[in-house]
């Protein structure tokens, strides 16, 4: 049985750390996402997220996660609340690329080199900094070469305005060929125990090419954790209420998944979300998760999963659970899987 003691609140230990990609920034082994501090997972409270913000960075949790159309900007106007008085602690990563449009719904991906040094400027202003760490195009735009893409990401580099790039939900053949163009440091997809598409050929690409990987959604939009059983539960705003998995055939089906985890994670002194993020942490050093939350409580939890360790036991219960409990239904609807691992068009011969 893993053991594992609750400290006091103020006496968790730092995390530990882990380097992205082979010259990269090193980083806590967990970072945060920042998403649903300002959109899609219902309504939202800045001066508890500024919080959750600074408590994160006591922890060590210096590796904080957001993009340009969380909240249409406000999730970057937020953080900077927090980088006013702690950017030296804090390795920032931000993405451009998807467009929304005024109501909030997505217009597509550009991936054009003016809209790469349009988008960075802007984020630039909203964050309040003079440079972001690590700067992802957010999903692969087909209609423009990845090689013109990242050759003005590489000019962001060259600037100083960013120190290190990376790309989000990319083919493993685009992730070859943006790293030749500049090296990636890291490369940011869904990864977690219900979303494993990763390990086919997008990991063992990263890892022949000494890329991170950043799982995203880690505890499957909070489903793992088990605290979902209906999305009637979710607010009204809630995106998640559109996401095939939270349908209710699919939801009744996944519910199994979810109770199997919680079980096996309680055989073990951990809860559901401990464990599944620890089984990412397992899977190498090149793999850093960045679950997501609005709570003080929830982030020490995940926090202290990082100092978990399996046994061969619980990897073997794991991959038996896996294979007795298959996930029901696409993890994103149909329009937005299009954008899913997307595969840039070559440069036309001159």
């Amino acid at each position: 049985m893993t053991v594992w003691t609750r400290e006091p609140k103020n006496q968790l230990p730092q995390l530990p750390r882990r380097r992205l990609g082979a010259h990269g920034p090193e980083v806590s082994a967990l970072g945060l996402g920042c998403m649903g501090m300002s959109d899609f997972y219902g309504p939202t409270d800045d001066g508890h997220s500024l919080a959750v913000l600074h408590r994160a960075l006591d922890l060590g949790m210096n590796f904080l996660d957001t993009a340009d159309i969380y909240g249409m900007g406000a999730n970057e106007r937020l953080i900077s609340g927090l980088l006013a008085n702690r950017r030296r602690e804090v390795v920032l990563a931000t993405k451009f690329g998807i467009v929304r449009n005024a109501e909030g719904f997505s217009a597509g991906v550009d991936g054009r080199p003016a809209n790469v040094h349009r988008a960075c400027d802007a984020s630039l202003r909203r964050l309040g900094v003079n440079h972001i760490d690590l700067y992802y195009l957010h999903r692969v735009d087909t209609t423009v070469p990845i090689e013109d893409t990242v050759g003005a990401m590489a000019e962001l580099v060259r600037s100083g305005k960013v120190r290190h790039i990376g790309l989000s939900e990319a083919s493993a053949e685009t992730i070859r060929r943006a790293h030749r163009v500049h090296p990636l440091a890291a490369v940011q997809s869904e990864y977690s125990l219900w979303t494993r598409d990763v390990e086919a050929d997008i990991l063992p690409t990263c890892r022949e090419l000494g890329i991170a990987l950043v799982p995203y959604s880690p505890l499957g939009r909070g489903f793992l954790t088990g605290a979902i059983r209906d999305a009637d539960q979710l607010a009204a705003d809630d995106w998640r209420r559109h996401n095939p998995r939270f349908q209710p055939a699919h939801l009744r089906a996944n519910l199994s998944l979810a109770d199997a985890l919680t079980a096996l994670a309680a055989d073990h002194g951990m809860t559901a979300a401990q464990l599944a993020l620890a089984w990412l942490l397992d899977r190498g050093p090149d793999v850093v998760p960045i679950p997501g939350t609005r709570s003080l409580a929830r982030l020490e939890e995940n926090a202290r999963a990082a100092r978990l360790l399996l046994t061969d036991v619980l990897r073997e219960d794991l991959r038996d659970l896996l294979a007795a409990h298959p996930v029901s239904g696409l993890r994103y609807p149909e329009v937005s899987m299009a954008l899913v691992n997307g595969a840039s068009p070559q440069r036309q011969a001159a």
